[in-house]
């Protein structure tokens, strides 16, 4: 079985609102909000693939990360390690670069089931209030 491991930021703003992306209607787990991220390459940290990848992605410059956790996953066709980081410092206003739909949702508002189940126990943590 395939093993990716997935840098995540949970981008969140002063209001405690957090910024969401669309997984697009042709990718694995379609139509999912998720935190923006993606692979880690061969040869990169995670924190380096979460900046890499929220700027392609969302087009912010991550000036600070905080490590949040990890959470692994077994799907049918493929296993997942998020590598979450909570991004509370950054340059510029996110954005769906990539045509995604977006937006901020309320941290206290996050609904797990409206994303992948990889993501369910942080989504727990943030509604209680524990991040």
């Amino acid at each position: 079985m395939k093993h990716l491991q997935v840098a995540v930021g949970v981008i969140r703003n002063a209001s405690k609102q957090i910024f969401l992306t669309q997984r697009a209607a042709t990718s694995h787990m379609a139509n999912k909000w998720e935190f923006p991220g993606g692979k880690i390459e061969a040869g990169e940290s995670a924190e380096e693939a979460l900046k890499r990848e929220l700027h392609e992605e969302t087009g912010i410059e991550v000036a600070a990360a905080q490590a949040i956790g990890s959470a692994d996953h077994s799907y049918n066709d493929v296993r997942v390690t998020l590598h979450f980081f909570l991004v509370e410092n950054w340059e510029g206003e996110p954005w769906g670069r990539e045509g995604q739909p977006q937006r901020w949702v309320e941290q206290q508002d996050l609904v797990a089931d409206e994303f992948p189940p990889a993501n369910h126990g942080l989504i727990s943590r943030l509604v209680s209030g524990a991040l």
